[in-house]
């Protein structure tokens, strides 16, 4: 009934126009169950794209791909003091580290298992969330280099995190990104990928691109702030959010006991209960926003209060066609005339990243292929006139 469907055309396009626009490789972001969508549907979907790697933040992440059958190039860098590196060199999960000692235990680890480990270092050059810092660099090559020469660890890829606090900040950025890199090679280490920018930066400073690009949020066709707009790029969203009608009501709706009864006077309005609500990831807060969804492509508005298990929508305006089991799409892709995502993290002061991420385990995730048939609209919601749109 609750339904978020994953375009694996959209997935595939976006990474091809990415890639046009930096010149770089491109890696994909899919921690968060793909910010919702489904990393066992995007990891493979993203691959077969022409993306090179996915990243996800944590280990149990990456072996949770791993035990779906994802056998393509994964990184992590997010880790507990008690990572299981053996865990991660059996099953070919490159880390990213920032800290000499971790190196040394994965090192440590690879040389128990005799094998070779990857690593991407990790570098703060200004965001001060996560990475080496610069004073520690030294260090932490040494250890690197060290371990390379050991044939422990391989040193396939440096990397940092962009601010996005301006062009003038990222560039500043960049420069402490050089000179790590450079003072990398001294060691004997050469990375084959350098990676820098995220969604933000690949998007409006593709010269800020390197080897490869580190992208999430636009990999799955969402811009991912406000102000990164007019790009020469057009990105679709992957995911369709709908749920089916499961009952109809006339004239008299009640919300919630403590709610007002939703047109109690009349008879003549037509309400539309969906089985999505706040337990799905649908916020309360939405209530009262003006929030639209679309029936067979024509739009209706969300009434009343949201529920942990259910929305009301009032479907008078399309009373003559709507029928029990229609679906109807909350969001999706605009081209196709259905609401943005933009369109609820706008009226909740957000951003789309905490729409999607927070999407609940009760909405079925399907993947829509090359070969799927078009979602059409039932024959008796066909909108052969517009006069029933809000």
């Amino acid at each position: 009934m609750r339904l978020a469907e994953v375009s694996v055309p959209a997935l595939r396009h976006n990474i091809g126009a990415i890639r046009r626009h930096t010149g770089a490789e491109v890696i994909v972001v899919v921690k968060a169950d793909a910010y919702g969508h489904g990393a066992t549907i995007v990891a493979p979907a993203v691959i077969e794209g022409g993306a090179i790697m996915v990243a996800v933040a944590s280990l149990d992440e990456a072996l949770a791909l791993r035990a779906n059958g994802f056998s393509a190039p994964i990184l992590c860098w997010l880790h507990s003091e008690r990572l299981d590196y053996r865990a991660a060199v059996r099953h070919d999960v490159t880390l990213g580290v920032s800290r000499a000692g971790q190196v040394r235990d994965l090192a440590a680890a690879a040389a128990d298992l005799g094998a070779t480990a990857s690593v991407h270092l990790k570098l703060d050059t200004g965001l001060s969330r996560n990475g080496a810092a610069p004073e520690t660099w030294p260090e932490l090559f040494a250890a690197a280099a060290s371990a390379e020469r050991a044939d422990t660890v391989r040193v396939a890829g440096l990397f940092s995190h962009l601010a996005n606090a301006g062009d003038a900040a990222d560039r500043a950025q960049a420069s402490r990104f050089d000179a790590g890199a450079r003072l990398l090679r001294v060691t004997g280490a050469n990375p084959r990928l350098r990676h820098l920018a995220a969604s933000a930066a690949a998007l409006s400073s593709p010269h800020l691109a390197y080897d490869a690009v580190r992208v999430g949020i636009a990999a799955l066709g969402l811009v991912p702030e406000p102000g990164v707009h007019g790009q020469p790029i057009r990105l679709r969203p992957a995911l369709t959010l709908s749920a089916e009608i499961v009952s109809l009501h006339r004239g008299s709706v009640r919300s919630y006991p403590e709610e007002p009864i939703l047109n109690a006077a009349s008879g003549e309005r037509l309400y539309a209960v969906l089985p999505i609500g706040f337990a799905d990831g649908m916020p309360r807060a939405l209530a009262g926003t003006g929030l639209t969804v679309t029936i067979g492509g024509l739009r209706a508005p969300l009434v009343g209060q949201i529920a942990m298990d259910e929305c009301i929508i009032d479907v008078t305006s399309l009373a003559s066609r709507v029928r029990v089991g229609d679906r109807a799409v909350l969001f999706g892709d605009p081209a196709r005339g259905e609401p943005a995502v933009e369109e609820w993290s706008e009226r909740l002061g957000t951003i789309s990243y905490e729409i999607i991420a927070r999407l609940g385990t009760r909405v079925r995730r399907k993947s829509v292929g090359q070969g799927d048939p078009p979602r059409d609209a039932p024959a008796h919601l066909s909108p052969s006139g517009r006069e029933g749109e809000f």
